[in-house]
């Protein structure tokens, strides 16, 4: 609704409205209501940038128990002119009566100055909030993200963990996509064994009270006793020589396998291996050279036969679908023959 009370701004207000709209003349003019009338209480012309003369042209104008207006012109312009900043100042100490008048007045003095205008509205009950830092705190509180639900919260968690970031034994640098935990110098020792074929198989663990990728297993392994190496209580990464025949030749191929029982552990658990491994396997192969013909994720080491290996490692084409056929066409090239009337004698036949 415009116009609640009832209070519309004087000629002598609407003209100063237009002469400020149009012109550099002001940079604050004060509004107030007297005989149930918006009238002009003050005006200060402008003399330097906004930002300087801000507090010494604003905080003089407000009583300490008196409500008003002030529309403040900023240096700043759009499609319309000159862009102002609109404070309600509406002190706490104030009488109920004039806080309701204001407050029920403002949307009448908004429009009648013209909406526009107006770049930011500044409601303010202290003086703290009408100095120059009040109004940036303002500023700063706008473009703050707005708050968010315990749902989007955790998303918002799962998202800060998935940032870019650079691999080292020792660094935590954002690059690749993932949390980068530094690789303890064991675990670093174990994979270089494991390039230099002096290990066949390396198993890793998060330490996630140190923030540390840790070395628990390199046991010699065989397809066989890769079931076993699969714990069915937490998550795991392992890296596993695949020796084996393709076509007539001898291949030994790196797989790495990232083991999670299901939901047997903790979100907080899943997430934390999730968010490692790219940036694990990105070291692997970029620092330590270790080529990896195969990404497995598993959740139980069943699953871990040879012929799984044999299939993940070299997939099967898929066979070409042969292109639709063409129905044929009729026999002959008029078709199969058809009798519409007796011939007559002497008459050849179609």
């Amino acid at each position: 609704m415009s116009h609640q009370t009832g209070i519309r701004a004087g000629n002598d207000v609407m003209d100063s409205f237009a002469c400020a709209k149009s012109g550099d003349q002001y940079r604050v003019l004060k509004i107030v209501i007297e005989d149930e009338q918006l009238i002009l209480g003050d005006t200060r012309k402008a003399s330097k940038k906004w930002d300087q003369e801000y507090d010494c042209l604003v905080l003089p104008l407000v009583e300490d128990c008196v409500p008003c207006y002030i529309l403040y012109r900023l240096d700043s312009t759009n499609n319309q002119g000159y862009e102002w900043i609109f404070l309600v100042w509406s002190p706490d100490c104030s009488s109920v009566r004039h806080k309701m008048l204001y407050a029920a007045t403002r949307a009448t003095l908004k429009k009648e100055f013209g909406g526009g205008h107006i770049k930011d509205e500044i409601f303010a009950t202290t003086k703290d909030d009408l100095t120059l830092s009040g109004y940036r705190k303002y500023l700063a509180s706008q473009a703050a993200p707005l708050p968010l639900t315990a749902a989007e919260e955790e998303l918002r968690q799962i998202k800060l963990n998935e940032v870019q970031t650079d691999i080292s034994c020792d660094t935590k640098q954002a690059t690749l996509q993932g949390v980068a935990f530094p690789i303890h110098k064991d675990a670093v020792a174990a994979l270089e064994r494991y390039r230099d074929k002096k290990l066949n198989y390396v198993q890793l663990e998060v330490d996630a009270e140190q923030e540390l990728i840790r070395v628990c297993g390199t046991e010699p392994t065989e397809v066989k006793d890769l079931p076993m190496r699969i714990s069915k209580e937490s998550p795991r990464y392992h890296l596993f020589r695949y020796k084996h025949s393709h076509e007539g030749d001898y291949l030994e191929s790196t797989v790495f396998i990232y083991s999670m029982p299901g939901y047997k552990c903790s979100i907080k658990e899943r997430m934390l291996y999730s968010s490692c491994k790219n940036p694990l396997v990105d070291m692997v192969e970029r620092k330590l050279q270790i080529e990896i013909e195969k990404k497995l994720e598993i959740d139980d080491g069943d699953e871990l036969t040879s012929d799984f290996l044999y299939e993940e490692v070299h997939p099967k084409q898929h066979a070409h679908k042969q292109a639709f056929a063409k129905p044929k066409g009729p026999a002959g090239k008029r078709g199969i023959r058809r009798i519409t009337r007796t011939p007559v004698e002497g008459e050849e036949e179609d």
